[in-house]
């Protein structure tokens, strides 16, 4: 459920991290944000890093509790949708007309894809054509091979790629943000053993071992910080916006 082919892979090095704190963890990959969210709330899993999406859907359902997010080395530990269109395309500006006839590529479930659109869109037919991509990378592609009017996707993604993409622009953006990759814990998990995984989180920043330096360096993280439900403000009010309460059955119709 990463941005991109084999992400979650980058997260394995965190099971011999936390064995240093005798806590015994596995890592289970789900193929897509959707996957993830059935795992999730089916109890497959106790904890999920997750977008801020998925895991502010899980808050507003009851499952789970907001517990660290991490910094990048950079100092960044947000993110926000940015909508991309061919260059000479007019400027977006939070009206969902400008959507009218398009075809429309995001990732589903993703607060920087299709709960930004479905927000944005608020209910209004708009005669809108729209396409699930497997990554935001993915809705960038199709949009330059013009299988797409219009992408919806993660800043970061964008910015790390946009050198790529010299007939795509940046139109217009969310102009809110988003905890980056939080850890959240199901409301059914251990709560002793929850606080230990936190604990050795947030412990990491001044760890010198050798699993904590390839935790930072596999992940790219400086730090992980504490995260609660403040944090999720700007998140919550967009999931409400797009239609998200507690019986969503993560589809929209």
């Amino acid at each position: 459920m990463q941005d991109a082919k084999g992400a979650a892979a980058k997260y394995r090095p965190l099971i011999a991290y936390l064995e240093g704190y005798g806590i015994e963890t596995s890592i289970v990959a789900a193929r897509s944000y959707r996957d993830a969210a059935d795992l999730f709330a089916s109890g497959g899993v106790d904890g999920m890093f997750s977008g801020s999406g998925l895991a502010g859907t899980m808050i507003i359902k009851g499952l789970a509790d907001p517990a660290v997010r991490p910094e990048h080395p950079d100092g960044w530990s947000t993110y926000w949708a940015v909508v991309l269109a061919p260059k000479g395309s007019p400027r977006f500006t939070q009206d969902p007309d400008y959507f009218v006839g398009k075809r429309v590529i995001f990732c589903s479930l993703a607060s920087s894809g299709e709960f930004y659109y479905e927000a944005v869109r608020a209910g209004q037919e708009l005669g809108v054509t729209t396409r699930h991509a497997s990554s935001h990378g993915a809705a960038i592609d199709a949009l330059s091979r013009g299988q797409a009017d219009v992408a919806i996707v993660k800043n970061r993604v964008w910015n790390s790629s946009k050198a790529r993409y010299d007939q795509i622009v940046r139109v217009g953006e969310d102009p809110g943000e988003n905890p980056n990759g939080t850890l959240i814990i199901a409301k059914t998990t251990d709560r002793a053993v929850a606080e230990q995984v936190i604990a050795a989180l947030l412990a990491l920043e001044k760890h010198e071992s050798a699993e904590a330096q390839a935790v930072k360096d596999s992940l790219r993280v400086a730090r992980y910080l504490p995260t609660g439900l403040e944090d999720f403000r700007f998140t919550l009010a967009l999931l409400e916006r797009a239609g998200v309460d507690e019986t969503f059955a993560f589809r929209f119709d």
